[in-house]
């Protein structure tokens, strides 16, 4: 007889392990990035726009099917439709993806840290060379990072889900929150610091394209962790006296404030190093912000605090950034790991030691893809480009399998599991969701036109990743 089913204590420590899931780099660099890039204030309301009417549905769908089959996402598929090989595929496939991108989110998290421990080392004007990523990536320290890294997830991941996932998250996601206000409060008090704010806040409806459309949709539904199976792994550790429609709702609130409040951290501190910033010339890229521009910008705040107070400032955000990426990181992991423990019955130990063995081979050999081995780095090619191993993984599982899984998961809940069920499910805890509007939205969402978008999403993403075909502007 296999032991009950871990849960979480609280509902707040369901929530805050769900946000903290959630708030990633994506939030901290990638979502500001996509706001200055994509017209400021317009970005930003199709951003809150699509979290409420698309995002949301998904997550509660995510939710309520893994707290109805009480297991990971493999687990849970095969519960709910027995015997039927197609949905088991499609459970694996919820187990290899977070597997996949565990590997280049540890590989990340392992260059902030890094960044991290050479700002504290004095080494703040020696990373604001452009230069000294490309060497960093290739230096052998990376290995001991990784090492301290690895270490930080399976000792959260070791307690549980109640003493090791929730105690972080009650740890991590105030001391977040209490950090970002404090730089946002400090970067608002430098020069030019509200030309940013201004860019940030007021709409230019003008700069609306299919693509600043796209992208908008693309960063709330990877920003709340969706398609990785988190949420349905979550789920099935949420005890059936909460409610998941409110849950949902304070998760996708909390992600969304960490991801704005962000935005007034990081465009600020754009502005104020430099009043003539021309936002095109920003990278599309997380992390071509994190490593390479805004060591710049903290380094500039030399004249104004010095040198020392600079390298604090940096320090902070880039502490604040690893805590962002560690309570992911130990989500995404904790996909693979639950699914473990359930098909073999091994224990959390010795699973977790199954995962150190493969996640960090595979770890190790997309953080050598960047020039250190060739075979890793050039591994191969599409779309008229050289793919290494750390490219492809990004390419097919983040950009690609993403959107797919949660397409398959929307179809489930509604053609498969039956709409009833689904409302079932999610009514319990909450009387209240029987027949409001909300439910009546969900059902209709998640039965039509959200798929649909997922579909394009899906079609036009391989189109352009593989073929370099694009579909939609």
């Amino acid at each position: 007889m296999s032991a009950p089913r871990e849960q979480f204590g609280s509902r707040l420590g369901f929530i805050l392990a769900a946000a903290g899931s959630a708030v990633g780099i994506g939030n901290m660099v990638g979502f500001p990035v996509a706001a200055t890039k994509n017209g400021g204030g317009a970005f930003l309301l199709m951003y809150a726009l699509f979290v409420v009417l698309i995002c949301l549905p998904v997550m509660l769908a995510e939710m309520s099917f893994g707290r109805k089959g009480c297991s990971d996402p493999l687990g849970s598929y095969k519960k709910l439709a027995p015997g039927e090989k197609h949905w088991a595929i499609a459970g694996w496939l919820s187990i290899i993806t977070p597997f996949m991108i565990g590997i280049f989110y540890t590989v990340i998290t392992v260059w902030i840290i890094g960044y991290l421990f050479s700002i504290l080392a004095g080494d703040l004007d020696t990373l604001a060379n452009p230069d000294t990523f490309g060497s960093f990536i290739n230096h052998g320290d990376i290995f001991f990072y990784m090492a301290i890294v690895a270490g930080i997830v399976f000792l959260i991941l070791q307690g549980g889900v109640k003493e090791g996932i929730e105690k972080a998250a009650k740890v991590l996601m105030p001391a977040l929150f209490i950090m970002l206000i404090g730089l946002v409060i400090f970067v608002l008090t430098l020069d030019n610091a509200f030309a940013g704010v201004e860019y940030y806040l007021i709409p230019d409806f003008s700069k609306i394209t299919a693509s600043v459309v796209s992208a908008a949709l693309s960063q709330a539904f990877f920003s709340l962790s969706l398609g990785m199976g988190i949420m349905i792994t979550y789920g099935s550790y949420l005890s059936r006296d909460n409610a998941i429609p409110g849950s949902a709702k304070l998760v996708a609130l909390t992600d969304t404030a960490v991801a704005f409040i962000a935005g007034l951290m990081v465009l600020p501190a754009v502005f104020s190093f430099n009043p003539n910033t021309n936002t095109a010339e920003l990278s599309d890229s997380s992390v071509g912000m994190i490593f390479t521009f805004l060591p710049k910008i903290f380094l500039a705040l030399q004249t104004s605090i010095g040198y020392a107070g600079a390298s604090i400032v940096a320090a902070i955000f880039f502490l604040l950034v690893f805590f962002a990426a560690i309570t992911s990181l130990v989500s995404i992991i904790e996909v693979p790991n639950a699914a473990i423990m359930e098909e073999t019955g091994l224990s959390r130990k010795k699973s977790l030691g199954v995962l150190a063995l493969t996640m960090g081979t595979c770890a190790v050999l997309a953080a050598t893809s960047f020039g250190i081995f060739d075979w890793t780095t050039n591994f191969t090619s599409y779309a008229g480009a050289n793919k290494s191993v750390f490219d492809v993984i990004v390419d097919v599982f983040y950009d690609t399998i993403l959107p797919f899984n949660g397409l398959l998961i929307c179809l489930f809940a509604i053609y498969r599991w039956k709409r009833q069920n689904f409302n079932a499910e999610l009514e319990i805890g909450d009387p209240n969701y029987k027949g409001s509007f909300f439910e009546k939205y969900v059902n209709l969402s998640v039965g039509t036109f959200i798929p649909l978008i997922l579909f394009v999403i899906f079609i036009n993403t391989v189109a352009m990743k593989y073929f370099n075909i694009t579909l939609i502007g």
